[in-house]
C-alpha cells in the first residue's frame, strides 16, 4: 500500500493563504509555526462527484482544535470553503479527491516557541490531490508498534494537530517488519487506533471500537457507528485489549483517506478466516452508498 506518485498531480496548483501556485514552488517561511514546532492544526477531506464528505464536521473540528491550541485568528467556514472551491476550479477537480486542509498558527518575528512571537497569521494551506482512498480492499496487515498514545492528560488527541511524531515512529516499526500500519495502544495497554486511522474489530455479530480517550474524535470512525444504529447493527465503545482484537471474528480501519479497510493480520495471527468479512463487506457498501449521495455540494 506504498503510495505512488500520480502523474495526474504534477502540475498541481497549491492554495497557500489564497495565492495559487504550482507544486514546484509552493513554499511557506521558515518562521513559520508549522515549521518551527509542528505548530498547526489539519484535517483531510474528500471529493466524491462535486461533493466533500463531511464537510462541515470536518470544519467545526479544525476550529475547535485551533481554539484548544489559543489561536488567535481562525477563518470562517465560509473563508475555508471559498479558498476549498478556489482550489478545485483552479485544478479542474471533481471527483476522486483528496484535501489536505493545514492552518498554522503563522508567521514569527524571530524563531521561538512562544505564541506571542507571531504577529502574522494565520497560514491557510490547501492541498489538493488526485487519490483513490490508499488502503487496499483485499486486507491489511499490522503490527503491534511500541510506540504509546498520549493520554488526555499529556495531549489531548481531541486537539487535530500536526505533531505526527508518534505515529511516523510507529509507521516506522511497522515499515521495519514487513506490515501495511501499526497498532497502537494507550498507556494503560488498550487500543487506541493505528498509526493513521481508527479500528474496529466484529466478535459474534457486534462491531466494537476504542473509546475516544487516546485517539480522536474520527469523523469516519463517527460515520461507521451512525451507520450501525441506523441498520440495527449492535455496536459498542469500550476499552479493547489486544487479545481481543487476535479473536476477533473481523477487524478494519477508518478514516477519510482510506475509507473503510478490511485487517486480515496481526501481530503475525490470522484475523478470523483471514480475508475480508462479512460485516466489513456490509459496512462498506454502506457507506460508499452514503458517500454516493451526502455531501456539501463545491463544484
Amino acid at each position: 500500500m506504498f503510495q505512488q506518485f500520480n502523474p495526474q498531480n504534477k502540475d498541481l496548483l497549491v492554495n497557500i493563504n489564497g495565492k495559487l501556485v504550482h507544486r514546484n514552488e509552493a513554499g511557506i517561511s521558515p518562521f513559520d509555526s508549522v515549521v518551527q514546532g509542528g505548530d498547526a492544526v489539519w484535517e483531510g477531506l474528500r471529493l466524491y462527484q462535486g461533493r466533500i464528505f463531511k464537510l462541515l464536521e470536518h470544519l467545526d473540528r479544525l476550529r475547535d482544535s485551533g481554539l484548544a491550541l489559543a489561536f488567535q485568528q481562525i477563518p470562517s467556514q465560509e473563508e475555508f470553503i471559498e479558498q476549498i472551491r478556489r482550489t478545485l476550479a483552479a485544478n479542474q477537480m471533481s471527483d476522486g479527491v483528496h484535501i489536505r486542509l493545514t492552518l498554522t498558527r503563522g508567521v514569527k518575528i524571530t524563531s521561538g516557541m512562544d505564541p506571542r512571537l507571531n504577529q502574522s497569521g494565520p497560514t491557510l494551506i490547501v492541498l489538493a490531490e488526485h487519490k483513490p482512498p490508499v488502503y487496499s480492499k483485499t486486507g491489511l496487515t499490522l503490527i503491534t508498534s511500541s510506540i504509546r498514545r498520549f493520554p488526555p492528560d499529556c495531549l489531548d488527541p481531541k486537539i487535530h494537530h500536526a505533531n505526527l511524531l508518534q505515529s511516523i515512529l510507529a509507521k516506522i516499526e511497522a515499515n521495519n517488519a514487513g506490515a501495511d500500519d501499526a497498532l497502537m495502544l494507550d498507556h494503560r495497554g488498550f487500543v487506541a487506533e493505528t498509526n493513521a486511522t481508527h479500528i474496529f474489530i466484529v466478535h459474534s455479530g457486534t462491531v466494537m471500537t476504542s473509546l475516544a480517550v487516546a485517539c480522536p474524535e474520527g469523523i469516519t470512525r463517527a460515520t461507521v457507528l451512525e451507520l450501525c444504529k441506523k441498520h440495527d447493527i449492535p455496536s459498542w465503545e469500550k476499552d479493547i485489549s489486544l487479545t481481543e482484537v487476535y479473536r476477533a471474528d473481523e477487524a478494519f480501519c477508518t478514516g477519510t483517506m482510506g475509507e473503510l479497510a478490511s485487517v486480515v493480520r496481526i501481530d503475525g495471527r490470522s484475523i478470523g478466516r483471514g480475508r475480508v468479512g462479512p460485516m466489513t463487506e456490509r459496512l462498506s457498501t454502506l457507506f460508499c452508498r452514503l458517500t454516493e449521495t451526502v455531501g456539501y455540494k463545491i463544484t
